[in-house]
């Protein structure tokens, strides 16, 4: 079957994969699986700040200067299908970010853009209510 003909529920299911499997990568602070996750440039908007990474190279040490000293893992709460095509699926995702002894630090949703490109799925840009 043909990249650009595949049903939408495969889309959907291949995006919750890139979901789970970028949850799992921040989580266990994986650099390179984090950064198989997605597709750069990556495109950030977080209230009105957009932050562009061109490479992979400073993703991670971005994050963790953001999500801050207590950070120790994430989670998602819930995540909603908004829509999905055969090249691209946008996802609306409540993301947890919890200290060592999983006191909440901070909860925000999210609109995840999850696009097939060369044959691999993985996250193009995302707007965010996270704290700046």
């Amino acid at each position: 079957m043909a990249r650009d003909t595949i049903p939408e529920d495969e889309a959907a299911a291949a995006a919750l994969a890139v979901m789970d499997a970028h949850i799992a990568a921040l989580n266990s602070r994986t650099q390179s699986a984090i950064a198989a996750t997605l597709h750069f440039p990556h495109i950030r908007l977080s209230g009105t700040t957009l932050k562009i990474w061109e490479t992979e190279d400073s993703y991670f040490a971005d994050f963790l200067a953001r999500a801050g000293g207590d950070w120790h893992h994430s989670a998602f709460a819930d995540i909603r299908l908004v829509r999905a095509s055969a090249g691209k699926v946008h996802l609306d995702a409540e993301i947890r970010r919890f200290s060592a002894d999983d006191r909440l630090i901070t909860s925000f949703r999210s609109l995840w853009v999850i696009t097939n490109e060369g044959g691999r799925w993985a996250a193009k840009m995302r707007s965010s209510f996270a704290p700046e």
